[in-house]
């Protein structure tokens, strides 16, 4: 009679609470073999069992994994990368996380050679850089994300964590990106074939945009005919992000004359006034943020003349939709925009 399978790859799991402190005993063993195999079962109990998380973090185990990240086992290092991106679905691993001594040692990795683990590592970050502590955590990593987002060599998945965690920090911060060059380096990724990099880089933009030295970039590097062409992308996240980047370039002086040389006017309009009837709910949810970017825009136009005089003869379309709309926010925007465009001194 056959015996039973054994998994190669996990280790024996002791019963109950016993199995997190015999698996990182094990890790400390000077076979890597063991090593890898008891990061693979830690994966699979911290993956099924939530309480294995909080096992791990109050028992103090979270620092043990300091070493392994500097193992000179590439699948060591890896592997231990995925335990922390797992652990990092829970608050109180990410809190624990950053408030340890392992941000050092796990920024490191980003340029390790294995592409495995640099992307283990990015998934770590982007998820930290959701929390505003960890955001502010990684400012001072920003330049050399930047940098490695100037490598052309970086696969997808790679840019797009890249970008995402740029996102979350300047969201928090855009000086950092500013200063790294983050306006000319993100307009180049915008004409990417990824609709998942354009979209990323879009929303990192938008993020940059909200300061004054970014609106003035984003004119100074010629990124809006590029982003008025993505007002009319397939994909309706890039199109928002764009609405968004060109709503708070629009503020300014500069942004408001390029935008009406691009006759841009059309296109929001086109996006504020289409017929949704046969949307689906969910559709127009997601919908919402382009159409109240689309709006602030049109209302930042209409404070010019050129942009008055154009938006008076759409003005019943406009006055329609601030009737007609149902959700709260997006009348109020559209009520804004009729104000501003029939205001006489």
């Amino acid at each position: 009679m056959p015996g039973p399978l054994v998994d190669s790859t996990r280790a024996p799991v002791a019963f109950g609470r016993r199995a997190v402190p015999q698996l990182f005993g094990d890790l400390l063993r000077p076979e890597a073999d063991t090593r890898l195999r008891a990061l693979g079962s830690l994966c699979d109990l911290i993956h099924h069992d939530q309480d294995r998380v909080y096992q791990t973090v109050r028992g103090g185990f979270l620092q043990q994994l300091n070493v392994l990240l500097e193992d000179e086992d590439s699948s060591v290092r890896t592997k231990t990368c995925e335990l922390l991106h797992l652990l990092t679905s829970h608050n109180i691993s990410r809190q624990a996380l950053l408030s340890s001594s392992l941000l050092p040692p796990l920024s490191q990795l980003l340029d390790d050679s294995s592409p495995s683990c640099r992307r283990s590592v990015l998934r770590v970050l982007d998820r930290l850089a959701l929390l505003p502590a960890g955001a502010e955590a990684l400012l001072p990593l920003v330049p050399k994300l930047m940098l490695k987002l100037r490598e052309e060599e970086e696969e997808e998945e790679e840019e797009v964590l890249l970008l995402s965690t740029i996102t979350s920090c300047s969201r928090l911060d855009a000086l950092p990106a500013l200063a790294s060059d983050g306006v000319s380096l993100l307009g180049r990724k915008l004409s990417h074939r990824s609709p998942n990099i354009r979209r990323e880089a879009a929303a990192a933009l938008m993020n940059l945009s909200v300061c004054e030295d970014g609106r003035r970039r984003v004119c100074e590097e010629e990124l809006l005919p590029v982003l008025v062409d993505l007002l009319q992308d397939q994909d309706l996240e890039v199109q928002t992000n764009a609405a968004g980047v060109i709503m708070y370039t629009v503020i300014i002086t500069a942004g408001k004359q390029r935008c009406l040389d691009l006759n841009v006017i059309p296109v929001l309009l086109d996006l504020v006034t289409r017929d949704k009837k046969e949307e689906e709910e969910e559709r127009k949810r997601r919908r919402k943020a382009l159409v109240l970017y689309s709006l602030r825009a049109l209302t930042a136009l209409a404070e010019v003349p050129v942009g008055r005089v154009l938006l008076l003869e759409q003005l019943p379309l406009l006055v329609r939709r601030s009737e007609a709309e149902e959700d709260q926010d997006v009348r109020r925007a559209a009520e804004t925009t009729v104000r501003v465009v029939t205001w006489t001194p």
